[in-house]
């Protein structure tokens, strides 16, 4: 009999080889040559049909005491069609490369052991932990939502506990790769021993030992962004996502999925429970939430019962602020916590110093060669910087109509927001959070160290320190510009600003009991900033409901994207009139487009895009995906599906 054998590269079938006297099973791993190399593959199921004349090859060798389950099996095929990708990339992201087979000198995972610290939950804790457990064993997903600084990571510490002491082994996911360092101290202090830490960013050494470690059984905890769903677990007993509603568990290069969603999906085939945790559900869990889908808790009080920051919307309309970007009101409030000893953070969602370059002779924009961008102004390179593409141009006084322009910065950003802070309260310790800054992890442990020795007064900051950080002596949050989140090119604006804005607040006042967040806008009157500061996010939620709902929006269809990329514009949007009459032969698909991108230009490519939406019931995946394979499309022409996506740019 055959052996069929998936390979991790881009083809959708495995090959056909002869096993010799190597007695085989599906999911074992075994070594191939395959052109005029070796490759290591997965025994898979038989689905090719031969043709008589073909010549073929043996199996090298079986790699022993190594394999997967039917269990991994059916998940990387099930995940392979609903993404439309090929299935030899999902089992790529399963296995990685083969270095791991060759290298043999690898050490043990060694997990560094201390006395761990004794947690007392109080009594909404403890009636979320009971509600976790009375799944123990099978497929369910509950909801464990909590206002910040409720302790919710204490709760499910709690329940990993007790999964860890039946020997089984645990996933929990965070949404940013920056976040696991901060929660692997955590984890120490209840556990008492170190967690296994998953992400792109570790060495390949350590990703060695972490993998053997997992598919052997040894480690028990892993702790990881999105990729640690696809590690080879073998008695995998819960899997949690900490801050389930944040965007970032869509994946939009390489191979595009949204890590929730497939880790939802993942549990169902492992046929374990799956917990989610958030202080603001998304949309999509909000909805499974009322529809009964998902079980759901809610801790309402904070841990030590201190209460939500007080709120002030500071109108600028009537702060008239010449040349600069933070008011007089909004200084004197700062000024009194920090009088007090007490940190304050400044919050503006904006990279770099200033996000527009303008000639104030010509109105020229400095934008970017390869993308259709305007480049961000960086004042610690002196350059002018595409977030997109990562391409940098020197400041200089021309342009494309004057030889001796005259640039004007544009909107602050982080940068110009911290020159600004410094001249205020020049004596003060001003640090910024942002990804610019914090690209290293010694980087981040020295300001985290900073910060917890109470050594910085005031941080600048980005959206990353909106997400699960614990900064006890933070107590007042001054948002820039609470305007400007809701502008752009996201059906879940609305939601995502909920979701913002209710974690910036939680990141004031964990310890004390006279905490503010102050709101500088334009728009006083705006629903959403008014309904939040009454603590009314779930009203937002039902309402956002209602018009997606009207809408035939998720989560009441489904979507799929398709981008068409060119090195030529006409070539995109023809590439995509074609494949949209095409998809038309489909029954019961809505398509819509060809429209130009808003980004139209990305890395040098065109991109012209078409969104196909259809019933929720439906699994079309596979249907597309024939009718695409069977196209006769230029080479010139480049496809990106984007199943279920987040943003629309």
């Amino acid at each position: 009999m055959k052996a069929q054998v998936l390979l991790p590269k881009i083809f959708n079938f495995p090959f056909t080889y002869n096993p010799g006297r190597i007695s085989l099973k599906i999911g074992d791993f075994v070594e191939v040559p395959f052109g005029s190399k070796k490759e290591i593959g997965i025994v898979w199921r038989n689905k090719n049909t031969l043709s008589k004349n073909i010549k073929i090859k043996n199996v090298t060798k079986k790699i022993k005491n190594y394999s997967i389950d039917h269990k991994l099996v059916n998940f990387i095929e099930w995940f392979s069609v609903y993404n439309m990708v090929p299935i030899g990339l999902v089992l790529k992201m399963t296995i990685g490369i083969g270095d791991k087979f060759t290298k043999k000198d690898d050490p043990s995972f060694e997990q560094n052991r201390k006395a761990a610290i004794k947690y007392i939950l109080n009594k909404e804790q403890k009636n979320a932990l009971k509600f976790l457990n009375k799944i123990n064993s099978k497929f369910d997903v509950s909801v464990l939502e909590g206002t910040t600084g409720s302790g919710k990571t204490l709760v499910y510490f709690e329940r990993l506990k007790k999964i860890i002491d039946k020997k089984k082994q645990a996933l929990v996911m965070m949404p940013e790769i920056f976040l696991t360092n901060e929660f692997k101290s955590r984890f120490e202090n209840f556990f008492g021993f170190e967690p296994a830490i998953w992400h792109s960013k570790i060495s390949p050494k350590k990703k060695r030992i972490i993998w053997k470690g997992v598919i052997a059984n040894e480690i028990k905890l892993v702790i990881g962004a999105r990729s640690a769903l696809f590690l080879p677990f073998k008695n995998l007993g819960v899997i949690v996502i900490d801050e389930e509603h944040d965007t970032s568990y869509k994946q939009d290069e390489g191979v595009i999925y949204n890590a929730r969603d497939m880790a939802i999906t993942r549990a169902s085939f492992e046929n374990i429970p799956i917990h989610l945790v958030s202080s603001i559900p998304s949309l999509e869990t909000y909805n499974n939430i009322q529809n009964r889908k998902f079980r759901h808790i809610k801790i309402l009080k904070r841990f030590n019962n201190f209460p939500l920051p007080k709120t002030k919307i500071i109108n600028l309309n009537l702060n008239k602020i010449k040349d600069n970007f933070i008011s007089e009101e909004t200084i004197n409030y700062v000024q009194e916590y920090l009088d007090r000893k007490e940190q304050v953070l400044f919050f503006i969602n904006r990279r770099g110093y200033a996000p527009y370059l303008i000639c104030k002779k010509c109105g020229y924009k400095q934008t970017c060669s390869n993308c259709s961008m305007y480049l961000t102004f960086h004042k610690t390179k002196n350059k002018a910087i595409c977030h997109h593409c990562s391409f940098e141009r020197e400041i200089t006084n021309k342009c494309k109509k004057e030889n001796n322009c005259d640039f004007i910065m544009y909107g602050p950003g982080v940068e110009k927001i911290f020159d600004e802070v410094k001249k205020k309260f020049k004596e003060k310790k001003v640090e910024i959070f942002s990804s610019d800054y914090m690209k290293r992890k010694d980087q981040t442990i020295s300001l985290f160290d900073k910060i917890s020795k109470n050594q910085v007064d005031i941080l600048i900051g980005t959206q990353m320190i909106s997400k699960g950080f614990n900064f006890p002596k933070l107590n007042c949050v001054v948002v820039i510009d609470a305007d400007f989140s809701g502008r752009g090119y996201d059906l879940r604006s609305t939601e995502k600003n909920i979701q913002l804005y209710h974690q910036l607040s939680g990141r004031a006042g964990r310890f004390s009991s006279n905490s503010l967040i102050i709101y500088q806008t334009l728009t006083p009157k705006d629903v959403i900033l008014n309904e939040l500061i009454k603590n009314k996010s779930e009203k937002l939620l039902q309402n956002e409901l209602i018009i997606r709902k009207k809408n035939k929006l998720p989560p009441f269809s489904r979507l799929i994207a398709i981008i068409v990329l060119s090195n030529s514009y006409s070539l995109s949007i023809q590439g995509a009139k074609e494949i949209k009459l095409q998809l038309k032969k489909i029954n019961n698909l809505e398509v819509m487009g060809p429209i130009d991108s808003p980004f139209l230009k990305i890395k040098k490519k065109f991109r012209s895009r078409l969104l196909i939406r259809f019933n929720n019931k439906q699994l079309i995946q596979k249907r597309i995906t024939n009718l695409l394979n069977s196209l006769k499309i230029s080479s010139k022409i480049k496809l990106r599906v984007d199943v279920d996506p987040v943003n629309f740019t």
